[in-house]
């Protein structure tokens, strides 16, 4: 598998629309996937778009559990890489990532104050 570091500050807005959820390593027995930690992995669904672009969903699988991520909520993801695989015909890219916060909240724009505006009510 070849690894691909992904720079995640060139993707544009990121935004949850499948909350996350434990990755199973075995899908008959149920086994959850586990790093080489111990940790379990998570997968998270995150929609990229970039100014202009359409979205594109990709699934990150993560470390441990994405606290405070939930759908809906705009994400900052950490140490993103791709990797590509091929299995007989079938191939792809799968994403993983050190880690996926609620990203911090954009500073709101300045009200204008009835004070500071000239003229006023009559």
């Amino acid at each position: 598998m070849q690894s691909i570091p992904v720079d995640g500050t060139r993707l544009g807005t990121m935004t949850c629309i499948v909350a996350p959820e434990v990755r199973i390593a075995n899908r008959e027995t149920g086994e959850v996937k586990k790093d080489r930690d111990g940790q379990t992995v998570y997968t998270v669904g995150v929609a990229v778009r970039q100014e202009q672009r359409r979205a594109s969903l990709i699934e990150i699988s993560v470390s441990g559990e994405p606290v405070g991520v939930t759908e809906g909520v705009r994400v900052a993801v950490t140490g993103l890489t791709a990797f590509s695989w091929a299995m007989g015909d079938r191939h792809g890219l799968s994403f993983r990532a050190d880690s996926i916060t609620p990203a911090p909240a954009a500073p709101a724009a300045p009200a204008a104050s009835a004070a500071g505006r000239k003229g006023g009510d009559a």
